[in-house]
This record gives structure tokens, C-alpha cells and sequence, in this order.
């Protein structure tokens, strides 16, 4: 039904026709891409200013509901770099329980996006700002990493983007280098490890390399520069947390709505994008709505036990799809891995070197970045890299919030100062082809009487538009006897144009000139209706046709004549 919640589950529809075939497939990808997630999950925690487990616990609770609830068949759910750097920036201004209560917010602002169908709306915000604020958090997660890969000594570090650089260069005289080893040494490995392996995670085995090496430093040779997650976090809670309440008030909604609604608008994206790309691959259609309604229940979840905001995961949704996964089950297969290594091998994490993770996030950050479509959107008109560029700076100096909020204010107004240019008002006497500007090859001319002036809007009649229009009108030195607004390529007319279009009439009428509509949709001509501009205009000046309009202006001038 056209009004009803669209909320269809994949994973309903998806074990109508289950196999044993398609469980094995499922199996097989969804313990791979658990084995892909685990450090992950462990780095982008971490880096957001959370403890580790909170970045798994985030992945199982979120990739398990994303997957149950959510509208793709191949979509995995949890914690992504995108989020890093305004999670870090809500845990810095309001803690760690003002985070909780902005993730709880910003699903149910992803839910009732769903719920309105507002799906495929996401889909139409401008490109340039998508890349513009993606390399704007690559950058800034690159830049986050700087302490950990060199093992700098820094008691703190600033949280904007150019003071986290002044006092970088201020401490490079504590470079540890071991630690600057262990991370350049884990680029490395993951950056070669596809051309040995497409299947083995790069990031995995950087993280069982390094931990191995630093380990036996430690135990063997007394060497225990190198600091590690157990350093920093100490012993690592194996236990699933207990759910704990959110205290809420109109004070501190007011205060965390507006990085609530980044973190859905975000997620929004992020999670479509993924779930399109994946479409892409597979052949298959994502629902939309219901991916927004699962995204949005996962994050009003996973507040409850200490998590972080969820979103589909591009780069493990591709693991999942090359890996043979094609419904559903693979992500709830992916969040059981993580669960049963969160309560077996936690004790095993706390010995991964920081700088380690340091190395698998410039990685994450570097795969981020799209140089590549940045350099080939340089190329495309003013307007989309004026649009980029400021996006990306903002996201940079400032914050995510900030530049999601202007760039989108920046994209309309720049597309809006685009379509009333291409707007365009003619003026026509005497003679009108009534064929001009369609694509018939039969041509009739209307002949137009002494005192008769045709408008023609090419263009919809909106905000932008309509003062453009007045002073076109205005410009006219000779007062004619009959005005006609030929209509016929106006797509819609908003309030604005709806009210200049009813002081054109009002003041024509002082005048003693009468206005005729010509060629006006049934959509333009209800929302006239709606209104009662067609009470003043009059029922019978308002034609579905050029000629018709042309035949009442010449009648009315006629008239007029012998009047006289």
C-alpha cells in the first residue's frame, strides 16, 4: 500500500528459498568477513576515543541487526572510519554519555527517515559533497594516527586539525623508533599481502605479525617500548555489558541534535552508498527504506551497551560478496565470529601494538581519500568544486557537522543560481509559431492582434525565477491591452511564483489589462485552483492551449475596439 511503513526485511524473504548450498556459501563468507572485521572494529574503537570492545561489541550487536533487520541481502553493518572523527569530537565536548544519547537520537532519526520514505531522497545529495567530506575524515584519520605511528610522547593531543600539527612538530624529538617500525612495517604488509593473497586480510595478518614480534621483544628481550593496547587500556572486559539507561532531556537533546542528525545523515549515505555499490556487483535492488529503518534500530541499540554509531560497511560487504555471501545469514554469521572471539581470545588483544593499528588506519584512511575522483572532479564546473572544496575544508578545520550543514546550503544555492539561469522569459507580438520550440516538423502561425503581448516561461516557475520574471514585465514600455502567460513548459509553480504571478493579475487589472493563462498542466492548474488565484484570473482565461488563449486575447481586444 502507497502509505503503509516500507519495511521488508531481506532476511525474511531470503529463507523462503534457503539451501543447504546457500548456508555453506553464507558460512564460508561470513567467517571470513568476522575475521576481516576483528581489527577493525578494534581500530576504529580506539581511534574514537572508546576502549576496544566497545568498537566489537558495536560490530556484533550492530552487524547482527543490520543484517536481521536491514533491506540488502549482502549489506554489512558496524563501526566505519567515517565516524571516527565525529565521534572523537561528541566523546571530547560531551563524554561518553552524550555520545550514547546522540547515537540513540540519530536512530531514531534513521528510522523515521525510513518510515517517511525518504530512501531514495538521500540519494540526491550533490556528489561533490560526498567526496568532499569523505577526504575531509580521510585526512583528519590520517592525521589522528600521527602520535601512534611514531610513538611520539605527548601527554595531549589538541582536537583541531592544525593544532594536532604544531604540536606533532614540536614533539618529533620523542620519536620511538620500534614503534615507527611496527607501523611502517604494517603498510607494508597489507599493502603487499593481495599480491600474494586475495583471500588473507592484510590488516589481520599485520596485526598477528606485529603482535607476535613486539611480544617476544617484550618477553625475551626486555624491550616493552613498543606500547601496546594493554598499555594504554589495561585488561580488556571479556564480558557482554549490561544494558544501561540513558538519562534524556530537553537540554541535552537541543544540545546533541545537531551532531544526531550528522550522524544519520551519514549513516544514511554511507549505508545506501554501500548497499548501491553491492547492487552493482550482485545484480540484486536494496530496499531503501527498510536499510534505513535496520540502520536506524541498530543505532538506537547499541547505545544500551557502551557502542558507537552503525552503518553499512563498504569495503566488508565486498569481503562478504567476493567470499560467496548472498543473503542475510552471512552478517549474522560475521557477528557471531566476533562474538565468540570477544569472549575467548579479548585477553589475546591487549598485546596488538598501537602503532600497529596506527599502520591499518592510514591504510583505511588512504582507500578513503578517492584522490583520484577528487583530481578528476577538479575538472568539472566552478560551482561542484567550489562545493568540494569547501566541504572538504570545513570537514578538515572545523568539524563534520559544520560542513555537511554548509556544503548542502552552498550545493542548493549554487543549483538553484543554476536553474533560473537557464530560465528563460520571451516576449512575443504579432506573429507566434505555435511549433516553435518542440520537435514537429509541422509549423502554424498564429496571428496575434494590435495590443496583445505573449510571455513565455521556459523553465518551472519558482522562487528563483520569478523575480526574474517581474522584471522582465517591467521592463515593457507599452501598456498592452491583454497579456498572455504561456504556461506550457512550466513544470510546477511554488508559493513565490504563485503570489508574483497574483500581483501581476491584480495590478494588470488596475490597469485595465486582462491576463490569459495558456498551456498550463493539470498539476500547475490544481495548485492554482488550491489557492483561488483562479477566482481572481477568471475561469475562463485560463487555457489548456496556445490557440485557444490567442482566439479569447483577440476576441477581448476586438471587443475593446468597438468599445471605443
Amino acid at each position: 500500500m502507497k502509505g503503509s511503513i516500507d519495511f521488508q526485511p531481506k532476511l525474511f524473504s531470503a529463507l523462503r528459498n534457503y539451501s543447504k548450498e546457500k548456508f555453506m556459501a553464507d558460512l564460508m563468507a561470513g567467517v571470513i568477513v568476522g575475521i576481516v572485521a576483528l581489527p577493525l572494529a578494534i581500530a576504529f574503537g580506539i581511534a574514537s576515543g572508546v576502549s576496544p570492545e566497545k568498537g566489537l561489541i558495536t560490530a556484533i550487536i550492530g552487524g547482527f541487526l543490520v543484517s536481521f533487520l536491514g533491506g540488502s541481502n549482502v549489506q554489512i553493518g558496524g563501526p566505519t572510519g567515517a565516524f571516527i572523527v565525529i565521534v572523537y569530537g561528541i566523546i571530547q565536548n560531551y563524554g561518553l554519555e552524550g555520545l550514547a544519547i546522540a547515537t540513540f537520537m540519530a536512530g531514531l532519526i534513521l528510522v523515521l527517515m525510513g518510515c517517511f520514505r525518504l530512501g531514495t531522497i538521500i540519494k540526491f545529495i550533490p556528489y561533490p559533497i560526498v567526496v568532499g567530506f569523505t577526504s575531509g575524515i580521510a585526512l583528519t584519520i590520517f592525521t589522528t594516527q600521527i602520535k601512534d605511528l611514531f610513538g611520539l610522547t605527548m601527554e595531549n593531543v589538541p582536537a583541531d586539525f592544525l593544532s594536532k600539527w604544531v604540536a606533532y612538530f614540536q614533539s618529533f624529538d620523542t620519536i620511538n623508533g620500534l614503534s615507527l617500525l611496527v607501523g611502517v612495517a604494517s603498510i607494508f604488509i597489507i599493502v603487499f599481502t593481495p599480491r600474494i593473497s586475495k583471500k588473507l586480510p592484510g590488516s589481520l595478518l599485520a596485526i598477528v605479525v606485529m603482535t607476535v614480534f613486539a611480544y617476544v621483544l617484550r618477553e625475551h628481550f626486555g624491550i616493552a617500548s613498543i606500547e601496546t593496547i594493554g598499555d594504554r587500556f589495561g585488561n580488556l572486559n571479556s564480558d557482554i555489558p549490561q544494558p544501561a539507561g540513558l538519562k534524556i532531556n530537553m537540554d541535552t537533546i537541543n544540545q546533541l541534535l545537531p551532531p544526531a542528525f550528522t550522524i544519520a545523515i551519514l549513516g544514511a549515505i554511507e549505508s545506501l552508498l554501500s548497499a548501491t555499490v553491492a547492487d552493482g556487483v550482485t545484480g540484486d535492488k536494496h530496499n531503501s527504506n527498510t536499510e534505513l529503518i535496520g540502520q536506524g534500530i541498530a543505532n538506537i541499540a547499541v547505545p544500551f551497551f557502551g557502542g558507537i554509531p552503525v552503518t553499512g560497511a563498504i569495503a566488508r560487504t565486498m569481503t562478504n560478496i567476493n567470499n560467496g555471501g548472498r543473503t542475510p545469514v552471512a552478517g549474522i554469521i560475521h557477528a557471531a565470529v566476533l562474538l565468540l572471539i570477544f569472549l575467548v581470545l579479548m585477553p589475546l588483544i591487549k598485546l596488538v601494538p598501537m602503532s600497529c593499528l596506527a599502520g591499518v588506519l592510514i591504510i583505511v584512511s588512504y582507500n578513503m581519500s578517492g584522490w583520484r575522483t577528487v583530481r578528476s572532479l577538479l575538472k568539472t564546473p566552478k560551482s561542484d568544486v567550489a562545493v568540494l572544496v569547501t566541504t572538504f575544508v570545513l570537514t578538515v578545520v572545523f568539524n563534520l557537522t559544520i560542513a555537511i550543514e554548509i556544503g548542502l546550503l552552498l550545493a542548493v544555492l549554487l543549483f538553484l543560481k543554476r536553474v533560473s539561469e537557464n530560465v528563460q522569459v520571451s516576449v512575443l507580438r504579432d506573429e507566434l509559431d505555435i511549433a516553435q520550440g518542440t520537435e514537429t516538423s509541422h509549423h502554424e502561425t498564429l496571428d496575434i492582434a494590435k495590443g496583445i503581448e505573449v510571455y513565455e516561461i521556459d523553465g518551472p516557475f519558482f522562487f528563483g525565477v520569478a523575480t526574474k520574471f517581474d522584471e522582465v514585465m517591467r521592463s515593457m514600455r507599452d501598456r498592452p491591452l491583454v497579456r498572455i502567460i504561456r504556461m506550457r513548459k512550466v513544470p510546477f509553480i511554488d508559493s513565490t511564483g504563485l503570489h508574483n504571478l497574483e500581483i501581476l493579475v491584480e495590478s494588470s487589472h488596475k490597469e485595465g489589462i486582462r491576463v490569459i493563462l495558456s498551456g498550463v498542466n493539470p498539476e500547475v492548474r490544481e495548485t492554482i485552483r488550491r489557492t483561488h488565484l483562479d477566482e481572481v484570473i477568471g475561469d475562463a482565461y485560463i487555457c489548456d492551449h496556445i490557440t485557444k488563449a490567442v482566439n479569447v486575447a483577440n476576441r477581448l481586444v476586438g471587443e475593446l475596439h468597438v468599445i471605443k
